[in-house]
């Protein structure tokens, strides 16, 4: 098969891979169209430390089923599909409470960190276990369905607040995955929502999404907060999608006493952190990682457009024009926001 091979650090090759055997529980996909995540370009360069090449990369993917293995019954080869990022066992206290992502035996399509490697979905086929699939309908198109992935972590991310209908929040940061909380949090009956990002651009894009309200990260930023959510305490949550130590400043200082804050921002591994805040305000810090089984509603959320992506696609291009891609992405010159790629 023909792939897109990360070879070394800021290098992608396009040429012959191994076409992946299966195991018994496991279905060959046909990949259609698969995603570049952010993630995926700091892996590129070697920052992250989690793409060490050589490694076929990609996680936001959809497809057909081109063979499944021996054991499988559920799935059968035409079958319209999308597939969890996360690998888990399905069989460990934590996948039994529902919390897959939390599994001890977990990894990720796409990734080799030292403790273990994974290809991905940057490439003609890919093979996963059928326990993450889910079925596309006809109806979402093979683009749409890659955005499965993205969308069930900002719902993910919105599901460990404790929201009640109508509740005001902010979303600290409008890249992909921010625009993405703004809808879920209109789709799961927030009352005021506001967008705060450094990039006017982004901010129209969140408007035209849904967020009632959009702000320049500056100064003022806090103090027109305040006065949007007409509590001079501050808004009932905050979901804080950048993980950069001014952003997390932000998340945590706008929101009232007793109010809560979603981290789903991963950019740095450590930031100062607002501690006296959070204590003697009694503010509630969650943590959330990728999804916990929000992938089926994701793909509904996709499929009725209460979550919409097509304005997100900056781009379609050829698998074997990945590398360019990636570095257009990676200088950021551009504004892109998601781009896909098709083998």
């Amino acid at each position: 098969m023909k792939a897109l091979t990360l070879t070394e650090y800021n290098l992608f090759e396009y040429g012959d891979a191994d076409l992946p055997s299966l195991e018994d529980n496991e279905v060959l996909i046909s990949v259609k169209a698969c995603g570049i995540c952010g993630s995926d370009i700091h892996g590129m360069d070697g920052s992250s430390g989690r793409r060490i090449p050589p490694i076929i990369m990609g996680h936001e993917a959809s497809g057909e089923i081109a063979e499944v293995g021996s054991a499988v019954s559920a799935w059968k080869k035409g079958d319209r599909v999308t597939f969890d990022s996360t690998v888990y066992c399905g069989e460990c206290e934590d996948c039994k409470n529902g919390c897959i992502n939390l599994c001890p035996e977990r990894n990720v399509l796409g990734v080799s960190c030292g403790d273990y490697r994974r290809n991905g979905a940057f490439a003609e086929y890919v093979k996963v276990p059928e326990h993450i699939l889910y079925a596309v309908p006809d109806e979402v198109s093979y683009e749409q369905a890659a955005f499965a992935e993205p969308v069930s972590i900002a719902l993910h991310g919105v599901n460990r607040l404790p929201l009640e209908k109508g509740d005001s929040a902010v979303v600290v940061g409008a890249g992909l995955i921010g625009l993405l909380v703004v809808q879920a949090l209109k789709r799961k009956g927030a009352g005021t929502v506001i967008a705060v990002d450094i990039d006017e651009k982004r901010l129209e894009l969140a408007k035209e999404l849904g967020a009632d309200y959009t702000l320049l990260s500056n100064d003022e930023a806090l103090g027109k907060i305040r006065e949007l959510v007409g509590n001079e305490d501050g808004a009932d949550h905050a979901v804080e999608v950048v993980g950069f130590g001014p952003t997390i400043n932000l998340a945590i200082n706008c929101v009232r006493k007793g109010g809560s804050i979603s981290c789903v921002g991963n950019l740095k591994a450590e930031v100062p952190f607002p501690l006296q805040a959070v204590v003697t305000r009694e503010l509630s810090v969650f943590g959330s990682c990728a999804s916990a089984g929000e992938y089926q509603q994701a793909v509904e959320a996709v499929a009725d457009g209460s979550i919409k992506v097509e304005p997100l696609i900056s781009g379609i291009g050829d698998l074997k024009d990945g590398n360019d891609w990636f570095h257009r992405l990676h200088k950021n010159e551009e504004g892109l926001m998601k781009v896909i790629l098709k083998p």
